[in-house]
């Protein structure tokens, strides 16, 4: 062989041994890889795999053996070759689905994807989707506000309320005993002990629907009430009682009106949009979810409903210029079996969220940490992905979902979203996502 090339016209026209055994191991080395696995077991990545604008690099064949026998090769092909492998050796994957999506937001590409653009059910990892609406279109400041009117006139002689009551909900699933508490107190405080009038729920912030749609029959579902008290439709029967037990006597019954105007307000109960990510994100709570969802419907009008809500989350799919991604939004927590969602599509809203540093601080600083607190308490414990993943768990029959942050080996900050559909035993769909995970941290 000779070398033709100006460039290198000074070398001797024949090549040296040396050059001549690095060539030949080199092919050596990829007909070995070649040949290592049969073609099923690898995985590539086309253009049609990819978001536009993307660059996507295909990972390269997996070999023989566990991971500790990949050679090492530079990031981000490690971590590709290494998830081949789990991918192929996979039992689970031959009788149930897995979209798998992995972009590097530090570098801004996709470097890992499978079936990352099929629809599956999200089960609580919708509950990011939520999150993420919620902070954009209300912010970090946002209040929950259960407010306590009063119409008619005071007797100061009397100390009596010729007149109604009102208690205007906010669908807020913080309230409990302390906040009736507040509003019998701001009763007494206007030196009434008698009503006579009577007690009006309003309840004008939402709809009527208890329950979402796609929801089973079956579940302990929560109620979607304006008025919500431990996830019943019972915070007026439960204020109600209360007042009675406080010495406020009253004239009157139970009554269901919207507040008019020119009443007035004599005490206002809140909780932070804070209080109410954290049990939504940390425990997977699906009440504080559906009660966001429904403050984001607010904003397209009252009364809130679910397709106003719907519609602030589509807002942002046009935002990201992904709205024909084939998808369906049914309810904010994911316990409807209407929902449908890819891995691809999760990623999209992470990023968004990263791009925005409000966005980000504030989901962040809530997801449950892997090894450490919430629905992600007990795994990883003991990998490189303990307190270094920050993800929402789903979990449904058959569905579990694992999406959100983690940080590579070289620092980079990684958004997946892996979601496994069809399997009888979600122990093993987590054990999987885990795997995963700590491959991605190692």
């Amino acid at each position: 062989m000779r070398m033709t090339s100006k460039a290198n016209s000074d070398y001797p026209h024949q090549m040296t041994s040396k050059a001549i055994l690095h060539i030949s191991l080199s092919i050596l080395m990829l007909f070995s890889a070649l040949c290592a696995e049969p073609l099923y077991g690898r995985q590539f990545i086309t253009d049609d795999d990819t978001t536009p604008g993307d660059s996507v690099t295909a990972p390269l064949d997996s070999v023989q053996g566990g991971l500790d026998t990949i050679p090492a090769l530079p990031w981000p092909q490690s971590l590709q070759a290494a998830l081949d492998t789990i991918v192929s050796k996979s039992s689970l994957l031959k009788t149930s689905q897995m979209g798998l999506y992995i972009y590097d937001l530090t570098a801004d590409s996709a470097i890992y994807s499978r079936d990352s653009k099929q629809t599956l059910r999200p089960a609580s990892t919708m509950k990011l989707i939520t999150a993420i609406t919620a902070l954009d279109k209300l912010g970090g400041a946002y209040l929950y506000k259960t407010r306590l009117c009063y119409s008619g006139d005071v007797i100061d002689s009397l100390r009596t309320l010729n007149g109604n009551i009102y208690l205007i909900g906010g669908m807020d699933p913080m309230i409990g005993t302390d906040d009736i508490r507040a509003f019998i107190s701001s009763i007494k405080e206007l030196g009434v002990d008698t009503i006579r009038g009577n007690i009006c729920a309003d309840r004008s912030m939402k709809d009527t629907d208890l329950y979402g749609e796609g929801w089973c029959w079956d579940d302990d579902n929560p109620e979607l009430s304006a008025l919500v008290y431990h996830r019943k439709d019972a915070l007026m029967q439960k204020f109600f009682n209360m007042l009675g037990d406080n010495g406020v006597v009253v004239i009157g019954s139970l009554d269901e009106r919207r507040c008019p105007n020119g009443a007035f307000e004599i005490c206002c109960q809140t909780h932070s949009i804070d209080q109410i990510l954290n049990r939504m994100m940390k425990d997977s709570n699906n009440l504080f979810a559906e009660s966001l969802f429904y403050q984001i419907g607010l904003t397209r009008g009252r009364p809130s409903t679910a397709k106003k809500a719907v519609a602030a989350e589509e807002e942002i799919l046009k935002k990201m210029k992904m709205q024909d991604v084939p998808h369906r939004f049914a309810d904010g927590s994911g316990l409807s079996l209407y929902n449908y969602v890819s891995a691809e599509l999760e990623v999209a809203f992470l990023r968004y969220a990263y791009e925005d540093a409000n966005i980000y601080t504030d989901l962040f600083s809530h997801l449950p940490i892997a090894g450490v607190d919430g629905t992600l308490e007990k795994r990883m414990r003991g990998t490189s992905a303990a307190n270094n993943v920050r993800a929402k768990t789903g979990t449904l029959s058959g569905v579990s979902g694992l999406s959100g942050y983690c940080t590579a080996p070289n620092g980079h900050i990684l958004a997946f979203a892996i979601i496994n559909q069809g399997q009888q035993n979600n122990a093993r769909a987590k054990a999987l996502q885990d795997r995963i995970c700590t491959v991605m941290c190692q």
